[in-house]
């Protein structure tokens, strides 16, 4: 017997826990609520939880029904079986044009002479609207001539929209005013790059391996802003965590992690441009990857926020660049902001310039004397030795291969896509009395900083913004910049290329639809009436649609709606096993392979 069996082990017994009286208020409170029930059962199922309800009117047959259609949300805390949704179409379409063997551009057909009528008849009339500009007439003769011409050729355009032209012609609106004009010289701090003529392909380079095995490898690559100061850290190599800045080894879980070891040092201002000029870097950043690569660049990714609350961008390319020469563009990517200079705060926010009825401008609260305008502050910027407001420049970037059809494709695509549910902040909220102590003096520096050419928040650097109106409040913009939910950021979280896949969401959408028609050979549809009015070629201009209230009396209360729309959910998914079955069994017996393409895609919609 062994010496730990001699002495007697006592297990802790877990303390006991008091039930709560039946029929008290504590004991109700304790029952799950129904509409939780019903709303868990619909997310488990993947039933939007707030459908809308639409009015569709038959405008050949005069029939009026009720129907009912996703809110399409794109966050989980909104709807979660949408947010889901559309993030598993997002993953397909990033599966599909990653590792393409094809170039997957369309070419556009030749306009016909019918068009080419039309598009003749509107450049004589833009020859004519110009010409009147020098023929000798009074001014009341010219700008009613003009008039008249401006209307024919608003009419042309009409009729150009209604052909089968994409795009606009010319632009919308006619902008006469002067252009500014910058120098596109590159700056004397950055390293210069190559410029290459940019090669129309899209498709990256293939490599060839042993026994004739070709390789066509791509890449995933991050993207980080560079360091506004040290900040608390966990690192791991292995079993060793290396220490922090502060000389300290942190847990995983320390309530410190990712604040600055100095906040009297840290660069809030710099952080705070840097969010809100991220979007610009990124564009900036494209450019320069496919004029120093040579080649049509094609991307697909989404910008996620790290913990330290810097937005960072991961995205996968299709086809490889060498890691140097990624390096050299990441450290050359610049984005200059040719604002008027607000580096130091001329006005409180509790005494700001207040607006003269009289002169319709903002002026100075002790002077009376009116602050520059707009126009007034962006000439100064005109003389040959004015700087940038500011520089926004890329940090680090991280890049490594990726091999189609392995595990770590796979993991990498939910990587790229694991957070475009979730709101900006979300996976990067505080939880300490530091993260939230940092996270408030961000969101202090941004809500003073001007986000915009109209933001309120340019009187308190003595400018007037642009377009200037009465009712402007400093320090109060609305825009999403000065946001807690966006923190700076306010472009578009996921990024695709025109022609990653050639391919819209849209059609990965009806790609979906048209392989459970196949698999279901029928079956459903009934279900599936709205989508094949949808792609009817007359669809459109057959059905119109409004929104129908909740009050209407054919309007069924959303209970009664979640409940069918479940049992509907449940039934479909039955029917599309079974027949997911009864095909691939079908699909073994004559053909094999058919039967793994049959398995294989039932995975898009599953």
């Amino acid at each position: 017997m062994s010496q730990q069996q001699l002495f007697p082990t006592t297990t802790p017994t877990p303390p006991k826990v008091e039930q709560p009286r039946p029929g008290s208020r504590a004991d109700r409170m304790r029952k799950p609520l129904a509409k939780d029930a019903l709303k868990q059962l619909a997310e488990q199922h993947g039933v939007c939880v707030r459908p809308l309800a639409l009015r569709r009117t038959d405008t050949t047959t005069g029939l009026t029904e009720v129907v009912e259609v996703p809110c399409g949300a794109t966050l989980a805390a909104k709807c979660k079986p949408c947010a889901e949704r559309s993030r598993r179409l997002r993953i397909q379409q990033i599966r599909e044009g990653w590792h393409l063997t094809d170039e997957p551009t369309v070419r556009p057909d030749k306009p016909g002479e019918d068009v080419l009528a039309l598009v003749r008849v509107r450049a004589h009339l833009e020859f004519e609207r110009e010409a009147i500009q020098y023929q000798p007439m009074t001014p009341e003769e010219r700008a009613a001539q003009v008039a008249e011409i401006d209307a024919a050729i608003a009419e042309l355009d009409e009729a150009l929209g209604e052909t089968s032209l994409r795009g606009h012609l010319t632009p919308k609106d006619r902008d006469e005013r002067p252009r500014r004009k910058r120098s596109t010289r590159r700056r004397q701090d950055t390293p210069d790059l190559p410029r290459l003529p940019v090669d129309p392909r899209t498709v990256g380079r293939a490599y060839s391996g042993r026994a004739g095995k070709t390789y066509r490898p791509s890449m995933l690559i991050t993207l980080t802003l560079g360091s506004h100061g040290p900040v608390h850290s966990h690192l791991r190599r292995g079993a060793y965590v290396a220490p922090c800045e502060c000389g300290q080894r942190h847990g995983p879980h320390d309530d410190v992690l990712s604040t600055p070891v100095d906040p009297t040092t840290y660069d809030y201002r710099r952080a705070a441009l840097d969010s809100i000029h991220f979007a610009r870097v990124l564009d900036r950043w494209w450019q320069n990857v496919r004029r120093a690569a040579g080649w049509n660049v094609q991307y697909a990714g989404a910008v996620e926020l790290q913990r330290r609350l810097a937005p960072h961008a991961h995205f996968a390319i299709r086809g490889t660049l060498p890691r140097r020469l990624l390096k050299q563009i990441a450290a050359a990517t610049y984005h200059q902001v040719w604002w008027p200079s607000f580096d130091e705060l001329v006005y409180r926010v509790d005494k700001p310039p207040v607006w003269d009825v009289d002169r319709q401008a903002y002026v100075d609260p002790k002077t009376r004397q009116p602050l520059p305008t707009w126009g007034e502050a962006l000439e100064a910027l005109e003389e040959p030795d004015s700087r940038p407001a500011y520089v926004a420049r890329l940090g680090r970037i991280d890049a490594r291969g990726i091999e189609q059809g392995t595990r770590d494709a796979e993991r990498s695509i939910r990587y790229v896509t694991k957070y475009v549910t979730k709101d900006l902040t979300d996976q990067a909220r505080p939880r300490s009395d530091a993260q939230k102590a940092h996270f408030d003096r961000l969101h202090a520096e941004l809500s003073v900083l001007p986000c915009s050419p109209t933001c309120a928040n340019w009187l308190l650097y003595g400018v007037q913004p642009d377009g200037v109106k009465a009712g402007l409040t400093p320090g109060r913009c609305t825009g999403k910049v000065h946001q807690r939910s966006t923190l700076g950021f306010t472009g578009r979280r996921v990024l695709v290329s025109r022609q990653w896949s050639g391919k819209t969401l849209a059609d990965h959408r009806a790609d979906n639809r048209a392989w459970v028609r196949a698999i279901l050979a029928g079956g459903m549809a009934d279900t599936e009436e709205h989508d094949q009015a949808a792609d009817e070629p007359d669809g459109s201009k057959r059905y119109r649609f409004e929104l129908a209230r909740p009050e209407d009396p054919d309007v069924p209360p959303l209970e009664h709606r979640l409940l069918r729309a479940i049992s509907a959910r449940i039934r479909w998914r039955a029917d599309l096993d079974t027949a997911r079955i009864r095909t691939a069994t079908t699909a073994a017996t004559t053909d094999p392979p058919a039967a793994l393409a049959a398995v294989s895609l039932g995975g898009v919609t599953a």
